[in-house]
């Protein structure tokens, strides 16, 4: 069955809207998502992820994974462990969060001159500086996707970074702000 839909899918023009799972796929890449811990409101955007990435490497031009099927399954597990990845990472987030909160414990108006003093740290920042503070800690991407995106090696955002965030501390220090 998967032999004759790779050669249909090969004969196929490009673009006739064939889904490229069957229904024995998805189910095979809900049950590996299933079994990976992704929660049953998360499966059908698993399934599209792997949809979508079997789609990105046809469009690439890429040949077609000799078995689909498989393949699909280790994109499915491959998913799950990044859905943990990203569930862990902001549990952290929100305990490093609590935790300021609980030893800061500002009021409103504390809170309010921080948040301005650190915006106008920010305006006084070098355009490049500024990029990759706003994206690494607003848009909170890894230091990786920043370089990639931004076509500069990971050292040069690490070096960036470390020199913004130098430069913002002790603007705080400065306006009493911290």
């Amino acid at each position: 069955m998967l032999r004759g839909r790779a050669r249909r899918d090969r004969d196929a023009p490009a673009g006739t809207g064939d889904d490229p799972l069957d229904a024995a796929q998805e189910r095979r890449v809900r049950a590996v998502l299933a079994l990976g811990g992704v929660p049953q409101a998360d499966l059908p955007d698993g399934v599209q992820q792997v949809r979508l990435r079997l789609l990105e490497r046809a469009a690439s031009g890429r040949e077609a994974p000799r078995d689909v099927s498989a393949w699909a399954a280790v994109v499915a597990s491959n998913l799950a462990m990044d859905w943990h990845r990203a569930k862990r990472r902001q549990e952290r987030l929100g305990e490093r969060l609590a935790a300021l909160r609980q030893s800061a414990h500002p009021s409103g108006e504390d809170t309010s001159v921080l948040s301005v003093a650190v915006a106008q740290g920010l305006d006084e920042l070098p355009d490049a500086q500024r990029q990759v503070v706003v994206l690494r800690f607003y848009a909170d991407l890894p230091v990786r996707s920043i370089a990639e995106q931004l076509g500069v090696p990971e050292g040069t955002v690490k070096s960036r970074l470390h020199t913004a965030v130098r430069a913002l501390r002790a603007r705080l220090h400065e306006d009493e702000v911290v």
